[in-house]
Parts: C-alpha cells; structure tokens; sequence
C-alpha cells in the first residue's frame, strides 16, 4: 500500500532534455531546489547532455530553472 504524499513531496518529473536544444530552458516549481537541482544534473548525466540549473523566483514561485549547455 502507498503512503500518502505530503505537501513538500516532489511528484515524479520527466526533463526534456531530448528535445531540447542548446540554450533552451525549463523551469520547475518547487520547495527543494537543492533536490531539484540534483535531479536535474543526475538526469542531464544519464541523457549524456550538460545542464546549467540555479535557485530562481519567477512570478513570485519559487523553483529551479535549467538551462542545455551542451
């Protein structure tokens, strides 16, 4: 049986870094940046590609945005 989600869980996040091109963005709301951010490396690391992501406010939601480096 699952365990009920609390607020702060993370839900499960696909990047797109398949599609992406080269100096292209995403942003992800979200209460642990420095999860997210680890995420988003160990997923760019797996796809065999290079992320930039840093901590970012955007209309006042905290979150992470990343951006393809390579």
């Amino acid at each position: 049986m699952s365990q009920p989600q609390s607020p702060l869980d993370e839900p499960v996040w696909i990047f797109p870094f398949e599609v992406m091109d080269v100096g292209e963005s995403f942003f992800i709301p979200t209460m642990k940046p420095a999860y997210m951010i680890n995420a988003i490396e160990d997923g760019a690391k797996r796809a065999q590609t290079k992320v930039k992501a840093y901590i970012m406010t955007e209309k006042g939601v905290l979150g992470v945005r990343a951006w393809k480096i390579r």
